[in-house]
């Protein structure tokens, strides 16, 4: 099986940054888009970043100029840097992978990100 793992997350004063980091164990898959989620308390789960296989980005619009993905292929891991943080960036954090050969999705655990006023 595949199992992603997070960390990185914290907490910060608005202004601050962080950077997450995710790595898959236990299997040799590459993948094809891996990602980033937020989810806050009593909200529904919704995509911050993406990336392809190929390097191929995509943001939500809320993090645009702040937040940058990035993926090492041969670690099978996946980055996301969160700068100029602000506190309605509070959530957890959720890495998302897909197998390239199965198309199986695998999340991770969460990583708490609080960011302070």
């Amino acid at each position: 099986q595949v199992q992603l793992m997070e960390s990185g997350g914290g907490l910060v004063q608005a202004g601050g940054s962080l950077r997450l980091s995710c790595s898959a164990f236990g299997s040799r898959s590459s993948f094809t888009s891996m990602a980033w989620y937020q989810q806050a308390p009593g909200k529904q789960r919704e995509l911050v970043a993406k990336i392809t296989s190929g390097g191929t980005t995509d943001y939500a619009d809320s993090v645009k100029g702040r937040f940058t993905i990035s993926r090492d292929n041969a670690k099978n891991t996946v980055y996301l840097q969160m700068n100029s943080l602000k506190p309605e960036d509070t959530a957890v954090y959720y890495c998302n992978a897909v197998s390239l050969s199965t198309f199986r999705v695998y999340w991770g655990q969460g990583a708490q990100v609080s960011v302070s006023s």
